[in-house]
Formats: C-alpha cells, sequence, structure tokens
C-alpha cells in the first residue's frame, strides 16, 4: 500500500514536471513567432534592428546625408573584398550626387533612404514626415529607384507616430545592432575592434559614408576579411530579411 501511494506520488511529481516542460516549450515557440520577419504587429509599428541569429547573415549598412569624397574610398574597399552592401541616402543628397548613386547600384549595391532632407522626425508633425518621405520617394523614381523598400529614420529617432506614416507610406523601418559611431572618428583600431568584437549571426552594422568619417575605410581593409574569417556571410538588408527569419524592435 505504501509502495502503491509513493509510485502514485512520483507519477503526480513527473506529471507536474511534464506540463512545466510543455508550457516552457509553448512560451519559446510563441517568442519565436513573434520575431517573424514583419514590422507591425496587431497595429503596433516595429522596427528591424536584427536579423535570426540561426543563420551566419549580416548586413553592413552605410549613411550618406552629405559629402561627394569619402564614399568613392568605400566603394573601392568594397569591391576588392567582394562584399554586398546596404546604402542610406537622404534624397537631398542623392539628387544632387546622381552620378554616386548610380555608381553604388553599378557596384551591385542596394539603395535604401532616410527621407529627403536629413532631419529628426521627432520634430515634425506627421503630416511633415510624410511630405518629407514622399519628397525623397520622388527623387529616387526619378534617379531609377521607385522600388526602394527600407527607410532609416533621420538620425536614427523615431516614434510610434513616425513608424506607423513610414508604414503607412508602404516602407520598412531599418535600424541596427552594432554602432562602433565611426562618424566620431575614434580611431580606426577602436572600429575595428568593436564591430569585430561584437558582430554576430544576424546584426546590422552600422557605418557612415559622409565625409565626417576620416577611418572608416582604412577600418574596412580589416573589418570585411576579419568577419568573412568569423564564417559571417555579407547579404544586404533585403536579403537578410528574405533569407532568414528576424528579430523586431518595437517602439517604447
Amino acid at each position: 500500500m505504501k509502495f502503491h501511494k509513493k509510485r502514485i506520488g512520483s507519477f503526480k511529481r513527473y506529471g507536474i514536471i511534464v506540463v512545466i516542460a510543455l508550457f516552457c516549450a509553448v512560451l519559446m515557440w510563441v517568442g519565436q513567432r513573434s520575431q517573424v520577419s514583419v514590422f507591425s504587429n496587431n497595429g503596433e509599428p516595429r522596427a528591424l534592428s536584427q536579423g535570426s541569429e540561426e543563420h551566419p547573415f549580416i548586413s553592413l549598412t552605410f549613411n550618406i546625408s552629405w559629402g561627394s569624397n569619402k564614399v568613392h574610398d568605400i566603394l573601392k574597399s568594397l569591391e576588392a573584398h567582394e562584399t554586398k552592401a546596404t546604402f542610406f541616402l537622404s534624397g537631398e543628397w542623392a539628387e544632387r550626387h546622381p552620378d554616386i548613386v548610380k555608381a553604388i547600384h553599378d557596384g551591385e549595391h542596394e539603395i535604401a533612404m532616410m527621407g529627403y532632407a536629413y532631419e529628426s522626425y521627432m520634430d515634425k508633425e506627421a503630416a511633415e514626415v510624410r511630405q518629407d518621405i514622399e519628397k525623397a520617394q520622388g527623387v529616387f523614381a526619378k534617379l531609377g529607384f521607385e522600388e526602394v523598400h527600407w527607410i532609416r529614420p533621420p538620425h536614427g529617432k523615431y516614434n510610434e507616430e513616425v513608424l506607423k506614416v513610414i508604414e503607412e507610406e508602404k516602407l520598412e523601418a531599418i535600424q541596427w545592432s552594432v554602432n562602433p559611431r565611426d562618424w566620431e572618428n575614434p580611431g580606426t583600431n577602436k572600429i575595428i575592434d568593436q564591430v569585430l568584437n561584437d558582430t554576430g549571426k544576424g546584426d546590422i552594422i552600422l557605418l557612415h559614408a559622409s565625409d565626417s568619417v576620416k577611418q572608416t575605410d582604412k577600418a574596412l581593409e580589416v573589418l570585411l576579411p576579419g568577419l568573412k574569417q568569423k564564417k559571417l556571410k555579407f547579404v544586404t538588408v533585403s536579403e537578410l530579411v528574405n533569407g532568414s527569419q528576424t528579430t523586431i524592435e518595437q517602439v517604447n
């Protein structure tokens, strides 16, 4: 009788453990399902900041809002190391430098936008944000890029209202997960060390190709082969989104 009761107690404890394990598994499954490659959920706008860690893909991205010199050195480095990147351009800059935009495209890099005037959307009304985006869309369309899908809000600043306008304009907001702050010119070795140490599967790297950066092109000579040695594969943002599941960042 005592043995029977002991067995029943053991079965009960085992049953509880199984239930808890199943509950945890369901929670993990739901979490993974919430990280699919979408940018809104139940009306809540979100921004992509990182791809899935299940794949060796990383996206190298460059912002350009002014200047026309440094971008050429960066394009040469990318070509020499057979690396694709995504360039986020302000519409105003693209309008002034259509030849460089063409050179970026001819290098098989992806064209994305940062609005037109590169002024923070946090200081604008929704109607002004929409106007800036549509003006940029008009510029890129004239340059032959009618299917620009990605936008990086100017200065990386946004809120729920901004992302809602972006979504209504049929664009997707892209942020980043690795940021060595190269525009501050902290030192070539510091840029290299931070990117190599921080970058892993699914990361989106933020760099710049405006004339303010003095060390980025030199850093690339070490970064590009170094990241490849880590068995990471450079892909455009579109390939990162389409080729793997992605994590999304909700506005707080």
